[in-house]
Formats: structure tokens, C-alpha cells, sequence
């Protein structure tokens, strides 16, 4: 029986048993933040070595992994999806938001062959030494009041990036709060129109389970991810109707999967 309190209406996996899933949560509390500032820190150390963006994120989907891992977390995604995202170019990723846990997912079932970087809102560079290391890691700074500036980076970014490295974006902006996807911003559009890029949309599932709002500790259990075929943009129509199209794309594929579990 599906597990009603759970914010998607999906069913949960039968969590782990406490004899594994203990040991491991006091390991994370114990080891986890000198791991994770030990990560956080590398762009200011490392950021001169040749090749660095490119070891810097295998490094961070690795500790991504191990994260979920001490959770008890599983990531599913089929063969096809994972060589959609191996073989993916010229994208602009956009991601549904349900939880904390859905970046994680994203850096953990990424192939090595794909690159990503993520938008930071500008109030987190706003200390020098985060500002060093998340420009060295190719974060792009993302200024919120300012909606073409916000844009014009964005565009100005991408347009650097080489192909095989896609922008991540959250199209809803925040965590969904409903049981269906939320109202999606044009700026991923935006930017794909202006860039040439096709987007490549990513449906997350039941993090929201694991993870709800209010939540600090998940539960253990699996997370669904789907990859959808690339999107392209029509220049012949205005980017309202493509963001109406694109969000109707991802919410097929959310709804469906919700109704089939």
C-alpha cells in the first residue's frame, strides 16, 4: 500500500534495515564534514591544475554517490537514459525540484563522459573565498534581482561553455509544493533560444518520499530518475508557448510514472 504521507503519492521501498542503516548514518555524522570541506576546498587549492573543472566534478558525483550510499539511498535509472546523458551535447539540462536530495541524484547517476555546472545565487559568493572556489569550479553566479542580468549571465556563460558541458537548471526555481510539477520560468528557454542549445529535460520521482519539506534527516529508500529526448525550442513561436510545452513534456512523464506505482 502506498505510503500516504508521502508528498508524491508514490509508493516507498521497504527501508533498510536499522542494523546497516545505523552504522552507516553515524559514520556520515562522524566523517562526513571533514570529507565534504575537504571537497569544498579543492577549487581554492587546485584550481591551477590542468584539466581541473573536469577531475573537480568526478570528484564531487563520487562523494555525491558515497552521500547516498551512507544514506541508504538508491538512484534508478535505465541503460538508455544513462547513454542519452553519455552521448549528450549542446544541452541545457532543466530539472524538476522535489527535495534537498535531488542534486545529489543528478551528480550520482551522471556518466563520467558528461560534464555539468549549476547556477549559484549571487548572496552565496558573497564571501571571497567561496566566490574563489566557486569560480574555479565554474559555478555560474546567478544575481536573483535582476532578471536580465540573471539572463544575460546565464546566456553569456553558456555560450563559453564546450558542448559536452551543460548548464543544470531548476525550471521551477524553488521545491515543488504540490503533487504535481510547479509553474516553470522561461529562463532555460530563454537562454536555449539564444544559445542554440536543445534542452534536455530530467524528471526526478519520489525524492519528495525520502525527503519532504521540514524534513532534515531522509528516509532510506529509492529515487527514480528519467531522461527525456532533447527539446528543441520553436523560433516560429513565442517562448511562453515553449515553456508551456516543455512543462507539459516533463509533466506527462511525472504524472504517469506517479499513477503506475
Amino acid at each position: 500500500m502506498p505510503d500516504t504521507s508521502n508528498p508524491s503519492g508514490q509508493a516507498l521501498d521497504a527501508p533498510t534495515p536499522a542494523i546497516i542503516r545505523i552504522p552507516k548514518r553515524i559514520a556520515l555524522v562522524l566523517l562526513g564534514p571533514f570529507y565534504f570541506l575537504f571537497i569544498a576546498f579543492i577549487p581554492v587549492l587546485c584550481q591551477s591544475r590542468r584539466g581541473f573543472r573536469g577531475w573537480y566534478w568526478k570528484t564531487v558525483r563520487r562523494a555525491c554517490s558515497r552521500l547516498l550510499w551512507l544514506l541508504s539511498i538508491r538512484v534508478e535509472i535505465s541503460p538508455e537514459a544513462r547513454e542519452a546523458l553519455r552521448s549528450d551535447e549542446n544541452s541545457i539540462i532543466v530539472i524538476n525540484h522535489r527535495s534537498h536530495l535531488d542534486g545529489f541524484a543528478l551528480m550520482d547517476i551522471l556518466p563520467d563522459e558528461k560534464w555539468i555546472t549549476f547556477g549559484a545565487k549571487k548572496e552565496l559568493c558573497d564571501a571571497a573565498l567561496l566566490r574563489r572556489g566557486f569560480s574555479s569550479a565554474g559555478l555560474v553566479e546567478i544575481d536573483r534581482k535582476s532578471g536580465k542580468l540573471a539572463l544575460d549571465t546565464l546566456r553569456d556563460a553558456v555560450k563559453t561553455m564546450p558542448t559536452r558541458r551543460s548548464l543544470v537548471l531548476f525550471p521551477e526555481g524553488t521545491r515543488a509544493k504540490t503533487k504535481t510539477l510547479g509553474e516553470f520560468k522561461a529562463g532555460a528557454v530563454l537562454v536555449a533560444r539564444e544559445t542554440d542549445r536543445l534542452i534536455r529535460p530530467i524528471v526526478i520521482l519520489n525524492s519528495d518520499g525520502l525527503l519532504p519539506r521540514g524534513k532534515f534527516s531522509p528516509l532510506s529508500g529509492s529515487i527514480k530518475i528519467e531522461v527525456l529526448a532533447p527539446f528543441a525550442c520553436d523560433l516560429d513561436s513565442s517562448a511562453d508557448d515553449d515553456v508551456a510545452r516543455l512543462r507539459a513534456t516533463m509533466s506527462d512523464v511525472f504524472e504517469g510514472n506517479a499513477k503506475g506505482l
